[in-house]
């Protein structure tokens, strides 16, 4: 039996930042009729009676060392032109009943506590959100700023290792939004699978990969021979900034090629750059050059440019993607999701092409629904 009205709450590593507080405002301006949940692909029909827990079920908390509030965040959100105007103010009462739910996370600058320390504060904000709002179950995801891997003999866990650490010891399934390391690492793998929790990732796919793994199948499908496959990135706001950091956009970049170099069986020529352009501000612009051949040696160029906005083109993924593993979790699924690898850029096994992901996510719908 599902409960598609039972509380499920949505929890925010980086619940202050971009993409979360659009997710927020967007989720309610939906829920109340504002605007269509255009872009949320678990609210096709393809979905109905899959028993996702409904959008008005959904209660948001989150961690964030940032303080500003979720309200005056949405304003600006909306001079940047990424929410609508009056929409801050529509669903005002919606952003500051989440932010009254922010803890602050950690590690903190000079910050005395252990891993062990922080992992355990981090768990009992999620124990006591559940009990506060009476929850059937709390799904973690982190949106927070991409971190560059970890050095081998670093003394403690990455941020985002923290926080999947403390869904493991509370009970709550998993979502990895980004590139960072998280669930992946051999012990909290095994704990999360111990547990008996459903985890999905990571990195999510929302433009220039997403192009990637429609076209690289396509060559491989004619038989065409891809020579180089160039790629950049101009990016604004706090992704911009933190990808200008090598290591963090190595992290990446990473997703992006491998699906090229998983798709065509090879990794072509070429690199993908990612220019930091403050100007752009939450707008992202991912230009790609493709070198390919032809029937006797015929040389041809396919050039694509995706202009979006990162945070309304997140936004909608991150609510489908907490719906699914919500319910995931309820019908008894355990361990990497990999039917979810529609979503994400390096996700947990899986075919790379995007219309093998879309069969085995509707696959999923079939397998959730008949489990009610």
């Amino acid at each position: 039996m599902t409960h598609t009205h039972a509380r499920t709450g949505v929890w925010f590593a980086g619940a202050r930042g971009s993409v979360a507080t659009t997710a927020v405002a967007g989720c309610a301006a939906v829920r109340a009729g504002l605007h269509p949940a255009t872009g949320m692909v678990t609210e096709t029909p393809a979905f109905a009676g899959a028993g996702l827990p409904s959008l008005a079920a959904l209660v948001f908390g989150g961690h964030d060392i940032a303080t500003c509030p979720l309200p005056k965040r949405a304003e600006q959100l909306t001079g940047a032109g990424v929410l609508p105007h009056g929409l801050a103010a529509a669903v005002h009462a919606e952003l500051a009943a989440a932010d009254e739910e922010i803890r602050t996370g950690g590690p903190l600058p000079d910050d005395p506590r252990t891993d062990h320390d922080i992992i355990a504060d981090l768990a009992a904000d999620l124990d006591s959100f559940r009990g506060r709002h009476a929850l059937a179950r709390v799904v973690v995801v982190n949106v927070s700023s991409t971190e560059p891997p970890p050095a081998p003999d670093a003394a403690r866990l990455p941020p985002s290792s923290l926080y999947a650490a403390a869904a493991v010891q509370a009970g709550c399934p998993y979502v990895d939004f980004t590139p960072s390391t998280g669930l992946r690492t051999p012990d909290l793998s095994a704990a999360a699978t111990a547990a008996g929790l459903p985890h999905a990732g990571r990195d999510g796919k929302t433009g220039q990969t997403l192009l990637r793994s429609v076209l690289a199948p396509m060559f491989v499908q004619r038989a065409l021979d891809v020579r180089a496959w160039s790629g950049t990135n101009l990016l604004g706001g706090g992704d911009g900034a933190t990808l200008a950091d090598p290591a963090a956009a190595a992290a990446k970049n990473a997703g992006k090629e491998r699906v090229l170099t998983e798709t065509l069986g090879h990794r072509p020529e070429g690199r993908v750059h990612i220019d930091d352009v403050p100007a752009l501000g939450d707008w992202k612009t991912a230009w790609d050059h493709i070198a390919f051949e032809g029937f006797l040696g015929s040389r041809m160029v396919l050039q694509t440019i995706w202009q979006g906005c990162d945070s309304a083109l997140a936004a909608p993924l991150v609510l489908d993607l907490a719906r699914l593993v919500a319910r995931a979790h309820e019908a008894g699924l355990s361990g990497p999701l990999p039917e979810l690898g529609f979503y994400f850029k390096d996700p947990d096994g899986g075919p790379t092409g995007l219309a093998e992901q879309f069969a085995a996510l509707l696959a999923l719908a079939d397998r959730l629904r008949e489990a009610r």
